[in-house]
């Protein structure tokens, strides 16, 4: 008697379905870092001892994060800064947005940091167990930077590379980023027939880096479960409720900016928020779901100069906002920053929060317009500040996939403001399309 065998022919239409929702939810990295978070929980919860030891599986997971970090951040701040074209041929358009952009994120800094002090981010965890190493490193740097007499001077060799390969090998961060800086002004100043091939070639050796990162981030489910198991298991249950005090007060800084700075700044140019908000809320819905600005950019490209900007500064600002004004992506850096400072019991000064978000304000504009993009510029932060302790970043990680929804979307919702603004103060900018939008009437 003949067996007739299984196969997926052979299945009812739902059960395909379930099938193919079950294979893509297992598939989905978010959910398995989730999974490995609880995973983590558990382990730490019931086996401390055991779960003290598995901090090497976190280490290895930064390590590698690590290797790529530098290329990167040299690759997507210089394709950046060529992204924004000849600013003589730009003219005020292009100034305007440069403006504007380093204004709003250094608000959102200051704000993320500002905040983040006052809510205490971290403060409950009662100084998390950083590594000998860690420890030593960040008492050094305060040390010095709270005795020297030659602090000013000495930053500013520190800053300008002497080698442009050593800046790379030494993880040189603020050096890589001074290197990447100027190249991307010295593509600029090329004629467009010359600076074409090389972009192309940028861009292309980018996309390459981005996929290295995305092999790596596979690897992120190991080293989320190492790096909680350890915490839980080496500080107990405090470090739980810390981490969801962390991603419910940024879900709330988020709806601070966008409530009160974002709206401020569309009152003063006599721009509805709101009807913005309602304009874009099917890309805001796909922010939600992939946790990806990159995913809605063609969509507000076409959607943008219907509610009234012009095609060319639509062009020009929006692409050159998801390199330099990511709002959301500074509000979680700065934030972040006083996170690990306060969980690791590493006291910072007025003027070493200066000088952090003096980084932060060249590091953030390399964040990446992917998922995850802005954990690596976070991380660079933290590694070039020289103060704060690497280790937890794997921590902060198994959190991250909730901060990136929001960070994300104020990404998005920042830059098509920023657009608006831009079009508005430069005199490109229709007020009778935004006016049919509105279901206005209109005066020939």
């Amino acid at each position: 008697m003949a067996v007739a065998a299984t196969t997926d022919s052979n299945l009812a239409p739902s059960d395909i379905k379930t099938k193919t929702r079950k294979a893509s939810l297992w598939g989905n990295l978010g959910f398995q870092v989730a999974v490995s978070m609880v995973l983590g929980i558990a382990v730490g919860l019931i086996w401390p001892e055991f779960a003290a030891s598995l901090k090497i599986l976190g280490d290895l997971f930064l390590r590698l994060i690590k290797t790529a970090v530098a290329p990167l951040v040299f690759l997507t701040v210089a394709v950046g800064i060529a992204a924004a074209g000849d600013i003589k041929r730009v003219g005020k358009v292009g100034l305007i947005a440069m403006l504007y952009f380093e204004i709003v994120s250094t608000i959102a800094l200051a704000l993320g940091l500002l905040f983040g002090n006052l809510v205490g981010v971290g403060k409950n965890l009662g100084h998390l167990t950083a590594s000998t190493n860690a420890i030593k490193g960040a008492e050094a740097a305060a040390k010095t930077a709270s005795t020297s007499h030659t602090t000013f001077d000495q930053f500013l060799l520190n800053v300008f590379p002497d080698n442009f390969v050593g800046a790379f090998a030494r993880g040189e961060l603020l050096q890589v980023l001074v290197i990447a800086l100027i190249f991307g002004f010295g593509l600029m100043a090329l004629s467009p027939e010359k600076r074409a091939p090389i972009e192309a070639g940028l861009n292309t050796i980018s996309t390459a880096f981005f996929e290295f990162i995305h092999i790596i981030m596979r690897l992120a489910p190991i080293g989320t479960f190492g790096a909680v198991a350890y915490a839980v298991g080496a500080n107990g249950t405090t470090v739980l409720i810390s981490l969801a005090y962390f991603v419910l007060t940024f879900y709330a800084l988020i709806i601070l900016f966008i409530v009160f700075v974002l709206s401020a700044v569309c009152a003063l140019f006599r721009i509805n928020l709101f009807h913005l908000l309602r304009y874009i809320r099917d890309e805001i819905i796909i922010m939600l779901g992939t946790a990806s600005s990159e995913s809605v950019l063609p969509r507000l490209l076409e959607k943008l100069p219907a509610y009234g900007a012009s095609k060319q500064t639509v062009g020009l600002v929006l692409p050159t906002g998801y390199a330099f004004n990511l709002d959301g992506t500074s509000l979680f850096m700065s934030m972040g920053v006083i996170f690990l400072a306060n969980a690791y019991g590493v006291p910072l000064s007025w003027e070493q929060e200066l000088g952090i978000l003096a980084i932060m304000l060249l590091t953030s504009k390399g964040a990446a317009t992917v998922s995850g993009g802005s954990f690596v510029v976070f991380a660079a932060t933290v590694t070039a500040s020289g103060i704060l302790p690497i280790e937890g970043l794997a921590l902060i990680f198994g959190v991250y996939r909730f901060l990136s929804i929001a960070l994300s979307t104020c990404n998005v919702i920042g830059n098509t403001v920023a657009t608006v603004v831009v079009a508005k103060l430069a005199g490109e900018f229709d007020e009778t399309a935004r006016a049919r939008l509105d279901g206005a009437e209109t005066t020939a």
